[in-house]
């Protein structure tokens, strides 16, 4: 997985939690270096904030989606600005699932179980 976050505190607090149940964790920090990473790790899923430095998390999906190598990841992309941010622009961007913070390991949990069902079913049919 590609975890993708410019708060380093909220990085690696998430980091910690994915490695904990399980997942490989590759961190950036903004979407630049994350797009780079992308591509060359073709990572299972994308755990994207939506307000990262330089290239934002809308611009970061669409380009995603937008390339061959990398638009049938997943991204889930979770936003500290819930309130004010609208889930359809980032499902518009190529976002699968939208959370907003805070919100809950469970929440994170069931997110990415959920997108990754959705892959597995994909790639068997």
């Amino acid at each position: 997985m590609l975890l993708v976050e410019h708060d380093s505190d909220d990085r690696r607090l998430y980091a910690q939690w994915l490695t904990m149940s399980g997942y490989d964790v590759e961190q950036t920090h903004n979407g630049f270096q994350a797009l780079d990473r992308a591509m060359a790790i073709a990572p299972d899923v994308v755990m994207t904030d939506l307000s990262i430095r330089g290239m934002d998390g809308y611009e970061l999906a669409r380009r995603l989606k937008n390339d061959p190598r990398t638009d049938e990841i997943p991204i889930l992309a979770i936003t500290g600005y819930g309130p004010f941010s609208d889930p359809s622009r980032a499902r518009h961007a190529g976002c699968d699932a939208f959370l907003a913070k805070p919100c809950t390991w469970a929440d994170i949990d069931q997110a990415l179980h959920a997108l990754l069902t959705d892959v597995r079913r994909r790639r068997s049919a």
